[in-house]
């Protein structure tokens, strides 16, 4: 169904209903006694809000890693099934053994199961995750399981999701302790006479060990559970469930929400201010400028033209490699395409964080769907380029960057299958040990890609080429000259691939990172740190904010430019825009020495490759902006004066 019939679809229904959940976001209906599920998802570093904590891994790992030793339910884990996005963003869903009935309290302590077994090897790798600050992650009628913290800014309560795998405080001196215990806490409330709902999921872990472990769940005045990574042991695992309202309120927690509309309102007025002051600057020069050309009489002989007008005959010059500034417009039109439409379904509720992956299963869609707008967009810049080879430009619009992607991401891929992580993309059925028996996702998640991008995303693109070549090149304003004008000397900020590394890059990609700065902390940590991002509303005016800025700036430093007489102006004001980049990658950098301490060589090069990805991105998206922009902008520009 498209986004259209479905937008369509949702309005009608809306009529004869108050409310509506997404198919697999509705929350469950149990009667008393019956049981409810809960699922255990992949093991994830965790990253705490209320203190200097560093993320000190990138790596996730499945919870039925057999080094790990969790109980396992009878007949071996079974996984659910996961959409895309949820596979690729790293989730492993499995059943478990935990035995839990709505209203029916485990007053006493149950033991869950006992691992006779755990080697000296084993306890060294499960100590060296709990140093690492790893978390569990379960999960009850789609609710994840955290535990219950107080926000110290304002003194919230909120629910921090996940909770640790052990505790690593300086009480234990070198040796950390293996939670074993776990008091789980089910809010829930009244449906309906007969029904009810699990509103919350709590979860207080415990390390029990010594003659405690064998006797109860006292929590009080207990050794801690310490494993000897030299010899091999037992462990117990033990639980108690007690049942104690919308769903996601106390999860969806703003840290601090002043920082956001802080930062945003101050974003948007720098922004209103500066669209203003450039527009009223390039409007009174431009006006008196066009209104002083169009007053010569070309009869007499009067003075010559001056400043932007004399290169009237050069300024759609075709640029150098037009194929390659066309592809990536193209791609950049692609991806802010996808950008604004995943937005909109964010703003709507239709990304519900109940709907575990959503997010990268539409932007996936989305892009794959619009690659007939970039190969649209390609094929009539390229054409107004003076480019010729439709063929190769339509290919290479519909390949060339997909193929980029997908070789960084295969790559970095197999760093993760080298750690054992749980967020390797799956290339196929993969045997697993035997003592384990887990059925790993099914073969294709790969070769779904590939077939998004490669079987529905390329023959939309050519079919987009086609169209653009139909409708042939934007008309230009001005004829163009068959001798090259000569440039004369121009200020160092101006001269040819300066901005790409100098002065107008600060310049013109400061403005625009300045107004995502704060907004970009939280984006950060949601990517690397394995929390949802849920402030759409935030995320959009933000979007919304770089674009008008960068458009803005591009635009005033093209008509410098051409004032400077400097014609080349189709790859300037492209890197222009992508300015921004430089300062997302100085920020990731930043983030890295400030918040997360990388201890092995794969989290380091996942980190790497991942931000080297969203700087191009950035870069293309920017660019892409700006590069449009300056073309509307010059095509304005010049039809607005008398040229003889």
């Amino acid at each position: 169904m498209s986004s259209a019939r479905l937008l369509a679809s949702l309005l009608a229904f809306s009529l004869s209903a108050n409310a509506f959940y997404l198919p697999g976001a509705a929350p469950h209906n149990y009667a008393v006694g019956q049981k409810i599920e809960l699922y255990v998802n992949a093991l994830t570093p965790m990253l705490s809000e209320n203190d200097d904590a560093k993320l000190k891994s990138l790596i996730n790992y499945d919870y039925y890693n057999p080094q790990f030793h969790f109980c396992e339910p009878e007949g071996g884990p079974q996984s659910r099934p996961e959409g895309l996005g949820s596979i690729l963003f790293g989730d492993r869903i499995f059943n478990s053994p935990y035995n839990i009935s709505m209203l029916q309290d485990n007053a006493t302590c149950k033991t869950l199961c006992v691992v006779p077994d755990v080697s000296a090897e084993e306890a060294k790798f499960i100590n060296d995750r709990i140093r690492e600050d790893y978390a569990l992650n379960w999960l009850i009628d789609g609710l994840p399981a955290a535990e219950m913290k107080i926000d110290l800014r304002n003194g919230d309560m909120f629910f921090d999701m996940g909770f640790n795998l052990g505790n690593d405080d300086e009480a234990y001196e070198t040796t950390p302790a293996l939670n074993n215990h776990y008091e789980i806490v089910l809010r829930y409330h009244k449906f309906s006479e007969k029904d009810y709902r699990v509103v919350g999921v709590l979860v207080w872990p415990y390390s029990i060990g010594g003659p405690q472990q064998e006797r109860s769940c006292d929590t009080e005045n207990t050794t801690a559970l310490i494993l000897d990574e030299h010899t091999t042991q037992a462990v117990r695992y033990t639980y108690r469930v007690t049942f104690n309202a919308t769903r996601w309120d106390n999860y969806l927690h703003i840290f601090d929400p002043r920082i956001h509309w802080f930062s945003l309102i101050n974003s948007i007025i720098i922004s209103v201010f500066l669209c203003v002051m450039v527009s009223m600057i390039l409007y009174r020069s431009i006006s008196r400028d066009i209104s002083r050309y169009n007053a010569i009489d070309i009869s007499e002989d009067v003075q010559e033209d001056w400043g932007w007008k004399l290169v009237h005959g050069e300024v759609f010059r075709a640029p150098k490699n037009p194929m390659l500034l066309s592809v990536m417009a193209g791609n950049g039109v692609q991806l802010c395409t996808m950008v604004a439409v995943t937005l909109v379904f964010a703003l709507l509720g239709f990304l519900s964080p109940s709907n575990r992956g959503s997010l990268a299963t539409v932007m996936m869609v989305c892009w794959s769907f619009f690659g007939s707008i970039g190969g649209y967009t390609s094929s009539r810049v390229y054409a107004s380029l003076g480019g010729t080879d439709k063929r190769k430009n339509s290919f290479l619009t519909a390949t060339l960057f997909p193929t980029l992607v997908f070789i960084t991401v295969f790559l970095l891929n197999f760093f993760l299958i080298v750690a054992g992580s749980s967020g390797a993309v799956p290339f196929g059925m993969i045997a697993c040990p035997p003592k384990v028996a887990i059925l790993k996702l099914s073969a294709g998640t790969l070769l779904l890609i590939i077939v998004l991008w490669y079987g529905i995303s390329a023959p939309l693109s050519a079919i987009g080429a086609y169209f653009g070549s139909k409708h042939g090149t934007i008309q230009h304003p001005v004829r163009v000259s068959q001798i090259p004008r000569q440039i004369p000397p121009s200020p160092k900020y101006l001269r040819p691939w300066a901005s790409a590394c100098d002065a107008a890059a600060i310049i013109s990609g400061v403005l625009p990172f300045g107004a995502a700065f704060v907004e970009l902390y939280f984006v950060m940590s949601s990517i690397f740190a394995s929390r949802p991002y849920y402030a759409a509303g935030f995320l959009a005016l933000t979007a919304g904010v770089v674009a008008l800025t960068t458009a803005t700036v591009s635009i005033l430093f093209t008509y410098f430019m051409l004032c400077a007489e400097e014609y080349r102006w189709h790859w300037r004001s492209f890197l222009i825009g992508g300015g921004n980049a430089f300062w997302l990658l100085a920020y990731g950098l930043f983030y890295w020495a400030s918040r997360l301490d990388l201890g092995s060589f794969s989290s380091v090069a996942l980190y790497l490759g991942y931000l080297s990805l969203l700087v191009m991105l950035d870069f293309l998206v920017t660019g892409t902006i700006g590069f449009l922009a300056s073309y509307w902008a010059v095509r304005k520009l010049y039809s607005a004066i008398r040229i003889d």
